[in-house]
């Protein structure tokens, strides 16, 4: 599976090209080209086809001009990468709580937010971003989930934390679902199959004594991943998030 990186080409070219500093490209033959529609083409095609297939000539291709276009407007596969993963996270604060709904309710519809984000646009954790860089649209959603722990007492570290701790729940589930589903594609072996075919030797040892707990669990104890998991992690999640505000208050409160 492929693996590209964010931040791993022209970082202040790719800055420029996300926040609009940097000089616009002469007009030439394609006046009807611009910056936003190669961004949305290249997430169009990494949609449809795979991170795997994305190339400036791919993209070039689904607008129907040359591959040599795009180059004046973005000097790369990489920097096109940078404004295509700011552009899928583009904040829509309709779709979220105002103020007035508590941190709960924000923190929860932006997990669900990120959720459907990773389903919508699988490609998303192909992308390593341990060095993200960090365009107006992901601020707006920064800006929104740390607001709406602002009321919460919680340290400002400890904001941040919680908001990785979610993002790290969310990317990691749907991951594991996402690369479910794409085992049975990659392998044309169905999940139900793939786990008949372990069923004799699993059920020896589940015979032998040495699993008894294991052996124990209900029938339905593996049914149902993907979704459930994700409702049941994100409720202890926020479960979490709340008992640790509340300490917080009652040492404010003590001290």
């Amino acid at each position: 599976m492929t693996t590209e990186h964010s931040g791993s080409g022209d970082i202040s070219r790719s800055l420029e090209l996300l926040w609009g500093t940097g000089e616009r490209p002469s007009r030439g033959p394609k006046p009807g080209l611009t910056l936003d529609r190669i961004v949305t083409a290249a997430i169009a095609v990494a949609d449809a086809e795979g991170l795997g297939a994305l190339s400036m000539r791919r993209v070039a291709a689904e607008l129907g001009v040359g591959a040599m276009s795009l180059y004046r407007y973005v000097p790369g596969k990489a920097e096109l990468l940078d404004l295509m993963l700011d552009k899928v996270v583009e904040f829509d604060a309709d779709a979220h709580p105002g103020p007035a709904a508590g941190w709960r309710p924000a923190l929860e519809a932006v997990a669900r937010t990120h959720w459907r984000l990773h389903h919508r646009h699988p490609w998303l954790l192909q992308v390593d971003q341990s060095h993200p860089l960090l365009g107006p649209n992901a601020l707006d959603g920064f800006e929104y989930a740390l607001r709406a722990l602002a009321g919460t007492g919680l340290p400002d570290r400890e904001k941040v934390h919680c908001m990785v701790a979610l993002e790290g729940f969310v990317s990691g589930t749907a991951r594991t679902q996402l690369n479910s589903a794409h085992a049975e594609q990659r392998t044309g072996i169905s999940a139900e199959d793939f786990w008949r075919a372990q069923e004799p030797v699993l059920s020896g040892a589940m015979r032998s004594g040495r699993y008894p707990t294991l052996a124990g669990l209900d029938e339905d104890s593996f049914t149902g991943g993907g979704n459930p998991v994700f409702e049941l992690g994100l409720a202890a999640l926020l479960d979490g998030f709340a008992t640790l505000i509340a300490a917080r208050t009652r040492a404010r409160k003590d001290a």
